[in-house]
C-alpha cells in the first residue's frame, strides 16, 4: 500500500507511544494499587572543626539537647537528614515492618560512630514530634541511628541533625527498615523546603516522553508535509518516443527535477512509433510515461490522448563531397524513388553513386520526411553496411540505422551519401552540410511563412487525461510554458504555446 513508507511507519509509532504512556499514566495514578513511600535525603554535610591559634567553641547535639563545647581534635562531622512522605498515601505507625523493631528505621554512617542526634519538625506537626518522642524513642547505637515508628501523612516529613566522629561521604548514609505496601527509598533532589518540586518525577517522565514524540511527529511532517513548489509534484517519470525531441527532453528533464525536489524524470526513446507502442502496453502504469511523436501517433491506440507541444525542423544533409546545397522537390523524389542513382545526374561533373542513409520504421523523423516530403514510403532496404548492394533488384543502395547520430557519423563517412535528421542535431557535425528544398531553408523563425515542408508537430501523448496533481500532468504543463519554452527554442524547436507557435501547431 502506498502509505506504508518508512517515515509514516516512524510517524504511527512516535503517535501510539504518546498515546500508549498517556493512558499507561492515567490507569497508574487513577485505578493501579498505589504504593507507600517514604523518602529521605541529605540536606546537609558538613564539618565541625577549630581555626589554628582561635578559641572557638561549636553547637554540639547530645541525646536531643544542643550544647556548646570546643570542636573535637579528630574533627566531628554535622549530617542532617529530610524523611518525607512523598507519595499520595498516608504512612503510619503500623506499616513499619518488625526487621528494625522496635524501632522503625536504623541509620547508618559507614564506620562513624553517633555523637548525638536531634530531631525537628515544623510547628503544627504534633502528632509527628509525639511519634518522635515516644518510646521507644529517637536514640543511637554506635554508628546508628535509631528512629521510631512515625506516621506520616501526605506531604510530611521530619529532620534529623545527626554528630558524628569524623566525615562521611553522602553515599555511606543508608536508612535499614521496611514498610508494608511500599518501600524506602533515597530521594536525589536538594529542592529547598519552602520550594516543593513543579512536577512529580512520574509527571515530569510523561512530559520527557510527549514532547520527544510531538517533536518527532514535527519533524517528520515538516519533512514529508511541506508541498513542493506550486507547478510541481512529487514522483517518478519515464519520457519515451521521440529520438528528434530527445535532447530537448533532456535538458528540460534535469531543469525540472533541479526545480522540483521529489522528482525524478527519466529520459528512454527508441523512435516515435516504439514510444506509442511502449505507452499502449503500459497498461495499469497510467500516468507514469509520456510518449512524444514526431506527428500523430499511427491508426489505433484510441486511449491515448495528444497534446501539441511544439514544431520541429527537419532537414535532408548531404556528405560533403558532394557540391550540391540545394535541391529541388521532384529531384528529392526522384533520388528515392531510385531515379537519380549517381549524383552525376545532378551534377554532371561528379560521378559518383547515390547512397541512401535512412532511420528504421519506428522513426518519426522517417515519418515525417515520407509524409511531408516525399508523399510516398521509402524503397526497400536494400544494404546492411550502406556500402554494399545486398539486393540485385533494387535500383539504389539504402540502408537503415537506429538513431539520428548514427545516420549523421555514416553520411559524413561515405562519399555520396544522403540523409535526414532534425535540424538542431547537425550542428557542429563536420564531414556533411544540410540542404535547401526549393530554395527554402530550415529557419525557425521564418516557420509558417517560408514553406519549407520539411517540418512536423512534435505531440506527446498520455493515457487517457492526467490527473491534474499528477507529476505527468506538472511536467507537461512545464514543458510548455516558461523555462520548459525556453528550452524547446534553444533546441531549434517552436513552442506550440508561444503566438506564432499557436499558428504554426494550428496548420498541422
Amino acid at each position: 500500500m502506498e502509505w506504508i513508507t518508512p517515515e509514516n511507519l516512524i510517524a504511527v509509532g512516535t503517535a501510539l507511544i504518546g498515546v500508549l504512556v498517556t493512558f499507561a499514566v492515567v490507569w497508574i495514578d487513577r485505578f493501579s494499587p498505589q504504593r507507600k513511600r517514604l523518602g529521605y535525603r541529605v540536606q546537609l554535610n558538613t564539618p565541625l572543626h577549630r581555626e589554628d591559634n582561635q578559641d572557638s567553641e561549636v553547637m554540639t547535639v547530645r541525646e536531643g539537647q544542643v550544647v556548646g563545647m570546643a570542636a573535637p581534635a579528630d574533627g566531628s562531622t554535622l549530617v542532617l537528614l529530610r524523611i518525607e512522605n512523598d507519595r499520595e498515601l498516608d504512612i503510619g505507625s503500623e506499616d513499619y515492618g518488625a526487621s528494625a523493631e522496635p524501632h522503625g528505621l536504623r541509620i547508618t554512617f559507614g564506620e562513624r560512630t553517633v555523637q548525638g542526634v536531634v530531631a525537628t519538625v515544623p510547628a503544627g506537626w504534633v502528632s509527628v514530634r509525639d511519634d518522635l518522642e515516644r518510646a521507644p524513642a529517637l536514640g543511637r547505637d554506635g554508628n546508628a541511628v535509631l528512629v521510631p515508628k512515625v506516621a506520616l501523612e501526605r506531604g510530611q516529613y521530619f529532620k534529623l541533625l545527626v554528630q558524628l566522629s569524623g566525615g562521611v561521604a553522602d553515599r555511606d548514609v543508608k536508612i535499614a527498615g521496611s514498610l508494608q505496601g511500599g518501600s524506602i527509598r533515597r530521594n536525589r533532589s536538594t529542592t529547598p523546603d519552602e520550594k516543593p518540586a513543579r512536577f512529580s518525577p512520574t509527571a515530569r517522565n510523561v512530559v520527557i516522553v510527549l514532547t520527544v514524540c510531538v517533536m518527532t511527529l514535527a519533524a517528520i511532517i515538516v519533512r514529508e508535509q511541506t508541498p513542493p513548489p506550486i507547478g510541481c509534484a512529487r514522483g517518478a517519470l519515464t519520457l519515451t518516443g521521440s529520438t528528434a525531441f530527445a535532447p530537448a527532453l533532456r535538458e528540460v528533464a534535469k531543469q525540472y527535477e533541479e526545480d522540483c525536489e521529489g522528482s525524478t524524470v527519466t529520459v528512454d526513446v527508441h523512435g516515435s512509433t516504439a514510444g506509442i507502442r511502449e505507452l499502449a502496453q503500459a497498461g495499469k502504469e497510467r500516468g507514469s510515461i509520456i510518449a512524444f511523436s514526431d506527428g500523430r501517433k499511427p491508426n489505433g491506440f484510441p486511449e491515448l490522448r495528444e497534446n501539441r507541444v511544439a514544431v520541429s525542423l527537419f532537414t535532408l544533409v548531404l556528405n560533403d563531397g558532394v557540391p550540391v546545397d540545394d535541391l529541388t522537390l521532384d529531384q528529392v523524389r526522384r533520388i528515392y524513388r531510385g531515379e537519380i542513382t549517381d549524383w552525376k545526374q545532378i551534377v554532371p561533373s561528379l560521378d559518383r553513386p547515390v547512397l541512401l542513409v535512412s532511420r528504421d520504421a519506428n522513426s518519426g523523423t522517417r515519418q515525417v520526411f515520407q509524409r511531408r516530403v516525399l508523399d510516398f514510403n521509402e524503397p526497400a532496404n536494400s544494404s546492411q553496411d550502406c556500402l554494399t548492394l545486398d539486393d540485385p533488384a533494387s535500383k539504389v543502395i539504402r540502408c537503415e540505422l537506429d538513431s539520428t547520430d548514427q545516420v549523421l557519423d555514416t553520411v559524413a563517412k561515405l562519399p555520396g551519401a544522403v540523409g535526414y535528421s532534425e535540424l538542431r542535431a547537425t550542428d557542429g557535425r563536420k564531414g556533411l552540410h544540410r540542404v535547401a528544398v526549393d530554395g527554402r531553408r530550415p529557419v525557425v523563425e521564418e516557420l509558417g511563412e517560408s514553406g519549407y515542408p520539411y517540418r512536423e508537430i512534435e505531440y506527446a501523448y498520455t493515457r487517457g487525461l492526467p490527473r491534474t496533481d499528477s507529476l505527468t500532468s506538472s511536467f507537461l504543463t512545464y514543458l510548455r510554458s516558461g523555462r520548459g519554452q525556453d528550452v524547446i527554442s534553444a533546441h531549434g524547436h517552436l513552442p506550440c504555446a508561444t503566438p506564432k507557435g499557436l499558428k504554426a501547431c494550428g496548420e498541422g
